[in-house]
């Protein structure tokens, strides 16, 4: 299911690693999938399929986004470096890891703030359920959410990877 948000998205500030303030709108209209990451979590094996989706579409215009999240039984514990270092190391990630965020509660990052009211194709939308949930956002602002258990590998996600790259 795609959600057209009423706020612009590509506007919501959020930090980088280093703590430089950006918006997705420094993406020159990219499609990105946005992920809520964490290293010690059983699904953190998705962060191999997600560099194959940068490498495989990442000259067609998709960017993948992860933001490191402690929040789901403390599964991303370590500082900032620790992380980086592992998601490079372990993975080979090449794709951007931004700062810390919550996804959920009143201390939210607003960028999730405004994602979490996107349903995904059930038609269910508010808190993001756990690690690695997955949201597909559009040059337009249009948003698919993909709940954590999906892999981003999943036909369902390639294909709206695939209808949503320019041409």
């Amino acid at each position: 299911m795609t959600v057209t948000q009423t706020v612009d998205l590509h506007r919501i500030p959020f930090e980088t690693a280093d703590g430089t303030a950006q918006t997705l709108a420094d993406y020159d209209d990219s499609l990105l999938l946005i992920v809520n990451v964490a290293s010690k979590c059983g699904l953190t094996p998705q962060y191999e399929q997600l560099e194959q989706l940068q490498r495989t579409y990442g000259a067609r215009g998709l960017q993948v986004v992860g933001f490191p999240c402690n929040q789901f039984m403390g599964q991303e514990p370590g500082s900032l470096d620790e992380i980086l270092e592992y998601c490079s190391v372990t993975w080979g990630v090449s794709f951007p890891i931004m700062d810390k965020v919550r996804v959920n509660g009143s201390h939210a990052a607003p960028l999730y703030k405004a994602l979490k009211k996107a349903p995904n194709a059930q038609g269910s939308k508010g808190p993001v359920k756990w690690n690695f949930e997955k949201f597909l956002v559009t040059p337009s602002g249009d948003v698919h959410r993909f709940r954590p258990q999906m892999k981003p590998d999943d036909p369902e996600i390639v294909t709206a990877i695939e209808a949503n790259l320019p041409r």
